[in-house]
């Protein structure tokens, strides 16, 4: 099995990290401009509901994607 040159001189946990964190971001990201989408246009709720469900399920995706890059 062949090791990524950047991540030798890194060190192992360092590049790995990073990902995780970007993997984290992303996912809760997503999760909060879907549900924020979906609140706001398709079911017409107003902002500040449409806002307070995209934060909520945007930090449970975050939360999720923390223990499944923990695995």
């Amino acid at each position: 099995m062949k090791r990524d040159r950047i991540s030798e001189a890194a060190g192992q946990g360092s590049v790995g990290a990073m990902k995780n964190w970007r993997y984290i971001a992303l996912h809760a990201a997503a999760a909060s401009a879907f549900i924020f989408l979906l609140q706001r246009y398709a079911l017409s709720a107003s902002l500040e509901t449409s806002l307070l469900w995209a934060v909520t399920l945007g930090g449970c995706a975050a939360g999720l994607a923390y223990m499944q890059s923990n695995r």
